[in-house]
This record gives structure tokens, C-alpha cells and sequence, in this order.
């Protein structure tokens, strides 16, 4: 052994503080490195926690942007109540008459199918005859010819108008326009109101479903049926349910 051997120096794990400070000033490469070698479980704390600040700041943004929207609404609702409730109204209406376009829609996939075993006969008034770009077809105010469905899809359409109108009506009374009115008078005029737009409903969709079938696949032209229907539906319902729906207590 030499005498003038070097003494062996033992290096302790770093404390935290120092680590702290070492962040603060700005550490190298090789580093970072050693000390996330060192420290693995340390690292991963200090990241988890970054990491769940990160969320509670973006979830206080998210509440922020909503109270925000919130004041401004109630602001406005403030100043233009009747405004407010007419855009309230009208908004609320379409997102609820569009879902019921798309299970109405839903529905017409499949429901002929169920009625597939009635017989393709004529089922219609008044049935009067029309030819157009070269298709001849009868044109009913109620119905369907034999060529464009007859009795099954007849069948079919109406019940998914049917099961989408019981669907609409509860939604559109007591969500979208708040009455309390006297229930068995508003789903009497409500009945009234859907025969009336059926009729003309049908009496376009008999055309569009005879000239449409010449072009366009099944599944596509009961798009248009389905969008016929609702966009009739949601003008004259919107206006039908202003009047059999007041908002609160019925006079």
C-alpha cells in the first residue's frame, strides 16, 4: 500500500433541497440523468403532481368559460325576455326535432321489413293518377300506391310517426316549453295538428317517394322522407305548440 494513496470519498444521495436548488439554476444533460436515475420514484411524484395541477387548471378554465356563458344568457334574458325565451324556445325545439327525425328515420329501416308479409296492395285517397319524368304513380293525400309500398310501407310510416310524435310530445310540453296546462286539451289539438301536417306530408312524400325511387337506393330516399317529414313537422308544430303550450299554468 502506498502511503500516498488517495483517501476514498463516499457521495451520499443528494438531499432534496439540493435538487431543488440544482432545478432552479438549470441542470445538464448528463444531470438530469443521473439524478432521475437516482431518484425514480421522486421524478414520477414530481410529474403525477405537475400533471394533476394541469387538470385542476383546465377543469377551473372549463367552469370559468360556462359561468361566463351563464352571465351573459341571464344578461341578455334581462334585458330581452321575450327574446330569450323565443331563441330558448326555438333552440330547444330543433335539437329535440332532429332527434326524433333521426329515430323516426331509424325506424323506417327496419319497419317495413316487419310488414313485409301484408300484401302489396293499393292503400290510399284519393289515388288519382300522375305521371312524372316518365314515372306514373297515384297521388294520395293519405297512403301509398302498390308500386311505392302500398299497405306495408303505409304501415310502417306511420308508425314511426306515431311512436316519434308520443316520444315528442311529453319532451316538448313539460322540457322545452315549461306547461302545465291541462293535458288530455293540449294532446287532443296536438292529435289534430299531427293528422293535418301528415296529410300534407304524404301528399309530397307520395310524389318524392315514386320519382326519388327511380334514382336513389331505399335507404337514401328515406333520408328525404324522414327530412321531409320533420322539416314540415318543426315549422307548423313550432307555431302549434306555442299556442297549446303556454309556459306555466294553463288559464
Amino acid at each position: 500500500m502506498l502511503p500516498w494513496r488517495f483517501p476514498q470519498i463516499h457521495v451520499g444521495p443528494v438531499a432534496d433541497k439540493q435538487h431543488q436548488k440544482n432545478i432552479d439554476v438549470g441542470l445538464s444533460a448528463g444531470q438530469a440523468v443521473r439524478i432521475m436515475k437516482a431518484m425514480p420514484d421522486k421524478v414520477e411524484y414530481i410529474e403525477g403532481k405537475a400533471c394533476k395541477k394541469e387538470k385542476i387548471r383546465m377543469y377551473e378554465r372549463g367552469l370559468h368559460m360556462i359561468d361566463s356563458i351563464k352571465n351573459s344568457w341571464q344578461h341578455f334574458a334581462d334585458k330581452h325576455p321575450g327574446a330569450s325565451k323565443w331563441i330558448r324556445e326555438g333552440g330547444l325545439f330543433v335539437i329535440v326535432s332532429n332527434l326524433i327525425t333521426v329515430l323516426k328515420y331509424l325506424l323506417l329501416l327496419f319497419l317495413p321489413l316487419a310488414f313485409a308479409g301484408l300484401p302489396k296492395v293499393d292503400f290510399g285517397f284519393p289515388g288519382i293518377d300522375i305521371t312524372l319524368f316518365g314515372e306514373t304513380f297515384k297521388w294520395n293525400i293519405i297512403g301509398y300506391d302498390a308500386a311505392h309500398g302500398g299497405l306495408p310501407y303505409f304501415c310502417a310510416y306511420m308508425i314511426a310517426m306515431v311512436v316519434g310524435e308520443c316520444i315528442n310530445f311529453p319532451i316538448q310540453r313539460n322540457f322545452v316549453f315549461r306547461s302545465k296546462g291541462k293535458v288530455w286539451y293540449q294532446a287532443f289539438w296536438y292529435l289534430i295538428a299531427f293528422c293535418i301536417v301528415t296529410c300534407i306530408v304524404n301528399s309530397i312524400n307520395c310524389i318524392w317517394v315514386a320519382v326519388a325511387g327511380m334514382f336513389v337506393p331505399g335507404w337514401l330516399y328515406n333520408i328525404g322522407t324522414t327530412v321531409l317529414n320533420g322539416g314540415v313537422s318543426m315549422v307548423v308544430f313550432f307555431f302549434v305548440n306555442k299556442i297549446i303550450f303556454p309556459e306555466g299554468e294553463g288559464k
